[in-house]
């Protein structure tokens, strides 16, 4: 009778929960904001124990304000990064296919209207915003999405190796279907259980940064921890166990991210993905092409560039090399290809 009632008043409860608050009822966003308090509280455990038992840096901040104002600058920006990686999209197919529909009808709309007003146009064109966008994708003004994914692929493609099972629609090349989204990501690397997110086209440049930012900090972080533990080191150890027991995971997140953002870099470096990168032998496009030529680097310069300023445009589509493009790609490096900066 009792568990009855308590049961009852439980599920009352959870329903008005929910209710009041709608994103809780979702188990994967509860997870995802599970995880987001879990990392902010993380943060302020770290640091507040750190300005809690360190009396030299409190004494230091009172002396060099600045030294202080920086590590905390640091840890917000970290946090903000955080958070905007997290709710960024990494680039969607479904997008992007709306997008190039939505181009496909302005610039229709556009077209029929130049014809009846040809004579309030000099140049034959008019200038339309919509079609502006689609030159973005292969270059034309108006085309059909299968059209344009299919232009990507080398003659010969089979439309079923083209076209997700799953959201039933035409994946460009370096698109994958993301079983946690649910959703065909652009230029897939990974899903990132921490972040809540997939990690593609759109967000890769935040993540990036969030994993610099990340790594500034917990390595600022280690060193003031093992500065206080020197300056207290005549003490018995269980006077400092608090910190000893902090250091040690926060040692292990710091080799971890250092690694994580050293692979990123080569990933960037040679316009790569993780997926590329791990499954080269299961992808049908990557398969035949030797491990050391990287089919879509177009130079260090030319990947950073699009990298950090390419952003602006996160529906981006690039198609497969020809034949003769990866026959170049794999041709061994000279003294002369050095000299004209082939590499870049």
């Amino acid at each position: 009778m009792v568990i009855g009632i308590c049961r009852s008043f439980r599920d009352r409860a959870l329903d008005r929960c929910y209710h009041c608050f709608s994103c809780l009822s979702d188990p994967a966003r509860r997870s995802s904001l599970v995880l987001k308090v879990t990392l902010v509280m993380l943060h302020l455990v770290y640091v507040g124990i750190l300005f809690l038992f360190d009396s030299d840096l409190i004494d230091k901040t009172k002396k060099e304000p600045w030294y202080t104002a920086l590590y905390l600058l640091l840890f917000f920006a970290a946090l903000v990064q955080y958070f905007i990686t997290s709710g960024s999209s990494p680039g969607y197919v479904l997008d992007a296919m709306r997008v190039v529909n939505e181009t496909n009808v302005i610039c229709k709309k556009s077209s029929m209207a130049k014809q009846r007003q040809t004579a309030s146009s000099k140049n034959g064109s008019l200038p339309v915003e919509g079609c502006q966008s689609g030159r973005n994708f292969q270059g034309t003004d108006s085309t059909s999405w299968t059209k344009l994914v299919m232009d990507m692929y080398p003659p010969g493609t089979s439309v079923r190796s083209c076209i997700c099972s799953y959201c039933n629609v035409e994946q460009p090349p370096r698109a994958k279907h993301c079983y946690d989204c649910d959703k065909c990501v652009l230029h897939f690397d990974h899903h990132c259980v921490w972040l809540g997110t997939c990690i593609g086209q759109g967000n890769h440049c935040k993540f990036w940064w969030y994993i610099c930012e990340e790594s500034a900090l917990c390595l600022w972080t280690g060193i003031l921890y093992i500065t206080y533990l020197k300056a207290n080191i005549s003490r018995a150890w269980w006077n400092d166990a608090i910190a000893i027991l902090l250091l040690i995971p926060l040692s292990i997140f710091i080799v971890f991210l250092l690694l994580l953002l050293f692979f990123h870099s080569y990933l960037i470096l040679t316009n790569q993905t993780t997926y590329e990168l791990v499954r080269r032998r299961r992808i049908p496009y990557l398969r035949g092409i030797p491990e050391r030529v990287y089919p879509f680097s177009k130079g260090v310069c030319h990947n950073l560039y699009d990298f950090c300023c390419g952003g602006s445009n996160i529906y981006s589509l690039e198609p497969l090399p020809s034949a003769q493009e990866l026959e170049e790609k794999s041709r061994p490096y000279t003294c002369l290809d050095v000299l004209t900066c082939r590499c870049c």
